[in-house]
């Protein structure tokens, strides 16, 4: 169990990445108008020998870039660690603060994109530049049983670290895909968005259902 940012397993980008010149430029930009925010690459978090990741799209604006733990200090968090503490996954009390005292219980969360993106959409090629950070955090965790995708993006990036082909695993909230041995599943949910909430595409009756399918294979999963 792991409470903090940065993990053994995570090969982050550096803090003043430059590789994607439009991200690196709205991160200076930022770095003006909320000098206070961390404004840099965020790092994964929670438990080094997890079973389960969490694949997240990238960092928002006054979320994770603001507070630098994937998650924290928006309403997609808000849902996504009232869900992990309900099905087992977190413990304590989630708080919107990086020093909350949450942590994770056999379970990490990595974005696919670990810089935050003008208006929450990051191109391609930033996805793609991004992609080795997640591809190292997949091999890294050999206990790894389960990803829970958030959204089509994190979707494709996941499976095309696992070197699968995506016309195989289609996105589809509430799927699950066998793509690898031994028994590693992606579970497909829509983003925990408030839009996405808000529009009535993703209710949290159905983020938990995805979790309790997540909850249930690892429950029959070898350890």
């Amino acid at each position: 169990m792991n409470g903090d940012a940065g993990l053994p397993f995570d090969l982050s980008p550096p803090a003043d990445c430059r590789s994607c010149e439009r991200l690196a430029a709205f991160r200076d930009v930022n770095r003006v108008a909320f000098p206070d925010y961390r404004n840099a690459p965020v790092e994964s978090f929670g438990d080094a020998s997890a079973r389960l990741m969490i694949v997240g799209l990238a960092p928002g604006l006054r979320g994770a870039n603001r507070t630098g733990r994937p998650f924290t200090g928006d309403y997609a968090g808000d849902l996504l660690y009232t869900t992990l503490i309900e099905f087992g996954f977190a413990v304590g009390r989630y708080d919107r603060r990086p020093d909350d005292g949450l942590a994770l219980v056999d379970c990490a969360i990595v974005n696919a994109v670990r810089c935050v993106p003008p208006q929450n959409k990051p191109t391609p090629a930033e996805i793609a530049a991004c992609r080795p950070y997640l591809g190292g955090a997949i091999k890294a965790l050999p206990g790894l049983r389960a990803i829970v995708a958030l959204g089509r993006v994190a979707h494709d990036s996941a499976l095309r670290a696992l070197e699968a082909r995506l016309s195989r695993f289609p996105f589809a909230h509430g799927a699950r895909h066998m793509v690898a041995q031994p028994e590693l599943v992606v579970f497909d949910s829509y983003h925990c968005s408030r839009y996405n909430t808000n529009t009535g595409a993703l209710t949290p009756e159905m983020f938990r259902a995805v979790f309790a399918a997540a909850r249930a294979h690892l429950d029959v999963a070898p350890e």
